[in-house]
C-alpha cells in the first residue's frame, strides 16, 4: 500500500513570477525523493507525489499547504495576494512501477486521480479516497473542518507551519530566532495557525488508518 498526492496551485496563473512558488515546491519535493522518479510537476501548475507510507501523507500534504501559504508574492497586478493550493490523498496499491512517476497505474493513482476531479465540485481543497469507504467518510469531514483553519492561514502562519512541520525537534525559542521574534510571538503564531489541533488531526489519521492497513 503508498499514497498518491495530486495538486495544482489555485490561480497560479495570477502569479507575476511563477518561479516564486516553484522553486520552493520543488525544494521540498526534491527533499522527499528524486523528480520523475518520486513526484514530478505537470501543467505547469500541477503535481503528482508518491508516498510509499501512507501514515505519513496527511502530514506531507500540511507540509506542502503551509510551504506555499507561507510564500509572499505579487500577482499580475503587483498586489500582494495570498497562495494556496488543492490537494488529494489516494491510498492504494501501485500496479505497474515503471520508471516514470506519470506512466504509473494502480488503485492508489486512481483513488488520488478520482479524488482530485471531486475536489472543485465539493468545494474542498483537501481529500483523501481510500478502499475503506467509512475511513474516508470520517476522515474528509474532518479535513473539512481543519480547512476552516487550514485555507486561511496567513503568510506568518505558514511560515511557522513549514518551519515546526520541517523540523519538528526546534524548540519555540529556536524558532524564534530563526524567525527574529521573541518567544511569546510564536507562542501566539502557533495558537492562530492551530498547530497543536493539526498534529492531532494528523495523529488520529495515523491511527484509523494503521488499523485498517494490512
Amino acid at each position: 500500500m503508498l499514497a498518491i498526492i495530486t495538486g495544482d496551485i489555485i490561480d497560479s496563473r495570477k502569479v507575476a513570477n511563477q518561479q516564486d512558488w516553484l522553486v520552493p515546491l520543488e525544494s521540498l519535493l526534491n527533499s522527499w525523493g528524486q523528480k520523475n522518479d518520486t513526484w514530478e510537476i505537470f501543467r505547469g501548475d500541477s503535481f503528482q507525489l508518491e508516498i510509499n507510507n501512507p501514515l505519513v501523507a496527511l502530514y506531507k500534504a500540511m507540509l506542502i499547504k503551509a510551504t506555499l501559504k507561507s510564500i509572499k508574492y505579487q500577482d499580475v497586478e503587483k498586489r500582494t495576494s495570498p497562495l494556496d493550493v488543492r490537494m488529494s490523498i489516494g491510498i492504494g496499491e501501485k500496479e505497474q512501477d515503471s520508471n516514470s512517476i506519470g506512466t504509473r497505474t494502480g488503485s492508489a493513482y486512481i483513488n488520488s486521480g478520482e479524488a482530485f476531479e471531486l475536489l472543485r465540485s465539493k468545494n474542498q481543497n483537501l481529500m483523501v479516497k481510500s478502499p475503506w469507504l467509512d475511513f474516508d467518510k470520517e476522515m474528509n469531514l474532518m479535513l473539512k473542518l481543519a480547512l476552516i483553519v487550514m485555507d486561511n492561514w496567513s503568510g506568518n502562519s505558514g511560515e511557522i507551519m513549514k518551519i515546526a512541520l520541517e523540523k519538528p525537534h526546534l524548540k519555540q525559542a529556536e524558532i524564534g530566532e530563526i524567525l527574529g521574534i521573541e518567544q511569546n510571538s510564536v507562542s501566539a503564531r502557533f495558537q492562530r495557525a492551530y498547530y497543536s489541533e493539526m498534529l492531532e488531526l494528523n495523529d488520529l489519521y495515523k491511527e484509523k488508518l494503521e488499523r485498517l492497513l494490512p
